[in-house]
């Protein structure tokens, strides 16, 4: 059965209704009234089937993360280094969006819930490894058609989500460019992982 045959109709539109709400809100003024305010249907239906904000959040979070394929992220039929630029573009955009950056405002302040909450640390440790797994299938793919030169694939990949990760972090929580670890990215891709040619 798949996750979304487990969910049903109205559960769906809770996540989606979350969605909206966390973007307009933020976590701090989030309440179960502003989610029910983006839900078409009535506010008890929340209640029916979760009783706390952590529990919707908890529920939006794994919802997120069963929604997340890789197949959905890149294109199989581009090259390698394609799919790569591929993930830091969808991670680490140039310009993200203002709901883009709202949202990802929103999952930093649910990541701090982290600190406390085992259950929402069991999100994030999914979320972390699926975005991982992501660049290390990239890499792996790139190692063996001599797109990328020979690299420890793991480490790479662990390298370049830290990168990622902690630039999201400081271009929400900061008023620092973040351009320069977008450059850092590049150059790294650009300079230590496409291979020449001429091996």
């Amino acid at each position: 059965m798949s996750a979304d045959t487990a969910r049903n109709e109205t559960q769906i539109e809770i996540m989606e209704a979350t969605y909206r709400a966390l973007c307009e809100h933020g976590y701090a003024d989030l309440t179960i009234q502003a989610i029910a305010d983006e839900f078409d249907k009535s506010k008890s239906l929340l209640y029916y089937h979760y009783d706390t904000k952590d529990e919707i959040l908890i529920a939006f979070l794994s919802y997120l993360l069963d929604q997340f394929s890789i197949e959905d992220a890149i294109d199989r039929d581009e090259s390698p280094d394609e799919q790569l630029w591929t993930l830091v573009d969808e991670f680490l955009p140039e310009s993200p969006p203002d709901e883009h950056r709202e949202f990802q405002l929103a999952l930093f302040e649910l990541r701090s819930r982290a600190l406390s909450k085992e259950a929402y640390r069991e999100q994030f440790t999914r979320v972390d490894r699926l975005i991982h797994d992501a660049f290390v299938d990239v890499l792996a793919a790139g190692v063996d058609d001599g797109s990328f030169r020979e690299i420890g694939v793991e480490e790479t990949a662990t390298l370049l989500v830290s990168t990622v990760t902690g630039a999201m972090l400081r271009r929400v929580t900061t008023d620092d460019d973040v351009t320069a670890a977008r450059e850092a990215v590049v150059d790294l891709v650009e300079s230590r992982l496409i291979a020449d040619g001429d091996d």
